[in-house]
This record gives structure tokens, C-alpha cells and sequence, in this order.
């Protein structure tokens, strides 16, 4: 690994460390403004949103420049959505302008991986990148959490006598702000690489042909397609655990938001661990051979519901993050990989942002109508880790049939 990869980790870390930390300070902006209850997953929602409608063309824009310029684009459209949150924009609306910026950066800085290094170094440059990634889930959780109590900073604005006019969860924001910017300042010196797959053409009707063209392809490649199907399970019911854990804290541990959201630490510790693991055993060749740890997976998320004492909830989300970094890290590479010489990265990474957010989309609405009908904590974690596992042993057999024939 070289000096541009390096700086391409550092920026990913403190945008990423910026994203998770918000979540939790949007949260509680919004507790602070008495929104209901079914707000909360209706922020994720508006933020993956601009994923899926704009997969289409952030593609393409991220193949027709050079990457780290890209980023540095993305980063700056992040700020503008903090600011607009600061400035007393409804918070769902302001949290949909960053992920905005955050739709347009992913294709970028996963994309860059392909362009910057060869195949054989391509595990583990995302086992590198995920754990990066995992460490500003860890402590993006552990500092939002800190930032927005009022116990902590609360006090500080009291002391400092600016807490009539500036509230906890906004002076979280201003800080966090400040990360989002020092990330864009380290995408100015990322190595420039000429861009990759540049279209031939730029107009809104091409693209989404263009885009539907490679959506078919990636999804009729044997490995494509299964490398697809997993990310997309993953990451959709991920992101609605984050939030599942935190309803489940509360009720099964008696946890309040600042001590669910460190909790949620644990599991990014495990996915950090599993990823290594991934990086040191798995070879691109032979990724599709994690995938029985999806199956486990699922099992150990109904195993949430009997747990009452918060050491035991501690070791089990490390465990399930052991996993989840262990199978999903190299199914990534495969993905990207596969991508790249079908279609260009940034192409490729567009289109599983798109699958992966509808995935979200999809599963987050579901717990959102769960939520809104009162269903027990309890039977929502119940059905989502039957979920996982139900899907993860379809996913397998499908692809275990295809080899044979």
C-alpha cells in the first residue's frame, strides 16, 4: 500500500466518522423538537433516498472525473446540509441534503480502490478501508453520543453561557461540521488518476440507459449477481438494526439514546475484526465461501431478543459484527472487481448503492410500519434475523445450483 492510499483512508475515515456522528445528533435534534416516534427511521429514509434516485448518474460522474475531486465535491455538499440543519431547515429535509453528497461520494471512494491498485490487493485494501470505515462507526457513535448529552455538553453551554441560544444537538452539529471539512481538505491531495470509463455522451436520457445497461449486466454475471444479492441483504437490514438496537437497548437493557449509541460500538469493533480476518484468509478467487456466516448471522440476531444483561449484549454484537465484516468485506472487493471489468467502478458501485439504498429503503419502511402499529421490540428483531437467515441460505443454494450447472 502507497502514500495515496493512505490519504484516500484518512479522508474516508473523518467523512465517515462525520456521517455516523450526525445520525445521532439528527436524532436527537429531532427528540428535541418533539417529533414522533416513526421519525426516526424516516430520517434514514431521506437520507438513502438520493442514493437510489440519483444511482443513475453519480456513476457516471464519478467515472468521468478524477476521483478525489469528486470527493472533495461530496464532502462540500455535506457541508451545506449541516449548515442548512443549523440553520433551522427541517432536519429530514437538511439529513437528505447530506446524503446527497454522500450518494455522489461512495462510487468514488470505493471506485478509486480498482483504479489505484491490482486485483490480488483488492481484499485487502476494503478489509483496510472497512475497518477504517468500522473505526468512525465506533467512535461516530461514541462521539455523537457524547455530544448530544446534555449531562456532558449540556453543561459545558451552560458554563459557557451560550446555552440560550445554541441547543446541544446544534453545537454537536457545528462540531461535526468541522470533520466534514477536514475530510475535504485531505480529497485535495489525493493522487489524481485520469477518469475511468468516461461516457460518450452527458444528457440525462443516455445516462439512464446507459445505467439500466450495466444494472442487467452486473446482475446476469453468475458472481455479480451473487455478490450483489448479499450486499444488498446486508446493508439493508444493517442499517435498520442500527436503529432496531437502540428501540432494543432501551427496552431489554433499560438504556437511555447516549448509552444505546455506544453500545452500538461493539458491533462495529466486531465487523473491524471480521474484516481483518477476511483480509488475512480470504482470497478474491474463493469470496462466494463466506457466505454460511450470512446464515449464522441471522440466528445470532433472534438470539438479541432473550438478552437482558448488557455485558452478554456486548459479546453478541461483537459476534455479529465478526461475521457481518468477515462475509461482507470480501463479497465487496468481488463486487468491485467484477464491476470494473464489466463496466467501470464508479459505474458499478453506483449500481449497487442503488440496490443496496432500495434494500434500505425497502426494510426501513417495513420497521417504520412496525413501529407505527406498535409491534413488540421483540417480534421485530424475531422476524429480522429469520430474514437474513431465510435469504442468506436462498442466496447460497442459488449460487451452489449454478455451479454445478
Amino acid at each position: 500500500m502507497n502514500r495515496g492510499f493512505y490519504i484516500i483512508l484518512t479522508a474516508q475515515f473523518f467523512s465517515a466518522l462525520a456521517d455516523n456522528a450526525l445520525l445521532f445528533a439528527a436524532i436527537a435534534l429531532l427528540m428535541s423538537l418533539s417529533a414522533p416516534d416513526w421519525h426516526v427511521p424516516l430520517l434514514q429514509q431521506f437520507f438513502i433516498l438520493s442514493y437510489i434516485l440519483l444511482a443513475p448518474f453519480v456513476g457516471a460522474f464519478a467515472d468521468a472525473y478524477p476521483k478525489g475531486r469528486v470527493m472533495f465535491i461530496s464532502n462540500s455538499i455535506k457541508v451545506i446540509g449541516c449548515i442548512a440543519m443549523l440553520a433551522g431547515m427541517q432536519p429530514l429535509y437538511a439529513y437528505a441534503i447530506v446524503g446527497l453528497g454522500a450518494a455522489a461520494y461512495s462510487p468514488a471512494k470505493y471506485g478509486i480502490l480498482t483504479e489505484f491498485l491490482p486485483p490480488n490487493l483488492l481484499v485487502k485494501a476494503n478489509s483496510w478501508m472497512e475497518g477504517a470505515t468500522v473505526a468512525a462507526i465506533i467512535l461516530g457513535a461514541v462521539l455523537g453520543g457524547l455530544l448530544i448529552s446534555p449531562k456532558i455538553v449540556g453543561v459545558v453551554l451552560i458554563e459557557w453561557g451560550i446555552a440560550d441560544w445554541i441547543s446541544t444537538p446544534k453545537f454537536a452539529i457545528v462540531l461535526i461540521l468541522s470533520l466534514y471539512i477536514l475530510a475535504a481538505w485531505f480529497n485535495i491531495y489525493i493522487p489524481r488518476l485520469p477518469p475511468d470509463h468516461r461516457i460518450p455522451k452527458r444528457n440525462p436520457v443516455f445516462l439512464l440507459h446507459d445505467f439500466w445497461h450495466s444494472f442487467k449486466l452486473l446482475w446476469k454475471d453468475p458472481l455479480g449477481q451473487v455478490s450483489l444479492a448479499v450486499t444488498t441483504l446486508f446493508w439493508g437490514v444493517g442499517a435498520t438494526l442500527r436503529l432496531v438496537v437502540l428501540a432494543w437497548a432501551a427496552f431489554n437493557l433499560n438504556f437511555d439514546l447516549t448509552q444505546a449509541t455506544q453500545l452500538t460500538a461493539m458491533s462495529a469493533v466486531g465487523i473491524a475484526v471480521g474484516a481483518a480476518m477476511a483480509g488475512k484468509w480470504i482470497q478474491l478467487e474463493s469470496s462466494v465461501k463466506v457466505l454460511p456466516a450470512g446464515i449464522v448471522l441471522g440466528f445470532a440476531v433472534v438470539a438479541m431478543a432473550f438478552v437482558t444483561d448488557w455485558q452478554l449484549a456486548a459479546v453478541l454484537l461483537f459476534f455479529i459484527g465478526v461475521l457481518s465484516g468477515f462475509f461482507v468485506v470480501p463479497l465487496n472487493a468481488l463486487l468491485q472487481h467484477r464491476g470494473h471489468l464489466l463496466m467501470g467502478a464508479g459505474h458499478s458501485i453506483a449500481i449497487q448503492n442503488f440496490n443496496e439504498n432500495l434494500g434500505i429503503l425497502i426494510l426501513l419502511g417495513a420497521y417504520t410500519l412496525m413501529v407505527s402499529e406498535g409491534m413488540h421490540i421483540h417480534w421485530v428483531i424475531t422476524l429480522f434475523g429469520s430474514f437474513i437467515s431465510l435469504m442468506m441460505t436462498m442466496i447460497w443454494r442459488r449460487h451452489r445450483h449454478d455451479e454445478v450447472h
